[in-house]
């Protein structure tokens, strides 16, 4: 059970349900292939079946970490910082985003844009759901529209999203990673037949790191 203070801090976005921090190589959408520093905020309700950091979701099993100390720990390592989840949106990103930008981080975010928007991204990277979708805020500042291919219905839905959000998104298809021999020869062809989409594979998972 948090204390009245903590509850309040985190409702501010000063303390955060700090999951893992860590850094690695980017291994997805646009900026695939180049160094990062992640930090993963704990707390999702969007509930994707196939979610693989199911164990992101409740956010009572993540410590609320100050920001300040989240910010001391990334500027050790990297130039860019992207803060995913969980549905990092769940929280105000205000005094985090506002503290790494002080400290000339590039910040991304990975989101299902469900909730919204708070923060300062230099990069925003949407990933919409079908059973939460984004708010309209989301649609309009994403960099880039990333969709997840499950099954062969996924691509009429990665449509319906790529028409709603703003049109200098870059639009990504990438394979649910357990359906990755069977969907990606489609995303291959749809891709080749459809150019303004291009392919996101999980090349972190390739190649066996974070």
């Amino acid at each position: 059970m948090l204390t009245k203070e903590i509850q309040i801090a985190v409702e501010k976005g000063d303390m955060l349900p700090l999951m893992e921090e860590f850094y690695t190589i980017q291994g997805e959408g646009y900026h695939t292939g180049t160094a990062a520093y992640f930090i993963r905020i704990g707390g999702c309700d969007v509930g994707c079946h196939w979610c693989d950091v199911k164990e992101s979701w409740n956010a009572e099993l993540h410590p609320p970490t100050k920001t300040d100390i989240i910010v001391q720990n990334a500027k050790k390592y990297a130039e860019t910082v992207v803060v995913t989840g969980g549905e990092p949106l769940t929280w105000d990103m205000g005094l985090l985003t506002g503290k790494l930008k002080k400290e000339n981080l590039r910040v991304h975010i990975e989101t299902s844009g469900a909730y919204p928007v708070t923060g300062e991204w230099d990069w925003f990277c949407l990933s919409p759901k079908k059973n939460k979708l984004p708010v309209a805020g989301a649609y309009a500042i994403a960099n880039e529209l990333k969709v997840i291919i499950y099954n062969k219905h996924d691509f009429i839905f990665a449509e319906e999203q790529a028409a709603k959000v703003n049109p200098n998104a870059i639009l990504f298809l990438q394979p649910e990673w357990s359906k990755k021999e069977e969907m990606t020869p489609l995303i291959v062809d749809y891709v080749m037949n459809n150019p303004k989409w291009r392919v996101s594979l999980q090349t972190h998972k390739y190649l066996n790191i974070p």
